[in-house]
């Protein structure tokens, strides 16, 4: 069940909707099954740890959580501004995303 998403790990994303509206950030992880995307200081929820070895104090932490990929937009890398991504073969013949408001293919 698993589609291709506009989205890959690394992209720089604009948040559209929610408390984060306006930001960006580079996408730290992606969940295709579940349609979400972890994105750098976007989406951050306060979860509270017992003391480890990883963390032998313990207390709150602040982390990313998930954030719906109908939320997020890849930014043109030319123009800097959120832009809608399309698919098309390059001169190699391998499918390459390109941004549609300037037709720059995204590396």
């Amino acid at each position: 069940m698993s589609t291709k998403l506009h989205i890959k790990k690394g992209d720089t994303v604009f948040v559209n909707t929610g408390e984060y509206k306006g930001k960006t950030g580079r996408v730290l992880e992606v969940k295709p099954k579940k349609q979400r995307a972890i994105v750098e200081g976007i989406n951050l929820v306060s979860k509270h740890t017992k003391p480890s070895a990883k963390h032998p104090q313990g207390g709150i932490i602040k982390k990313e959580a998930p954030v719906h990929i109908s939320n997020l937009q890849v930014v043109d890398p030319s123009k800097g501004g959120p832009t809608r991504i399309g698919r098309r073969l390059n001169d190699k013949g391998k499918l390459v995303r390109y941004a549609k408001k300037s037709g720059e293919e995204i590396k």
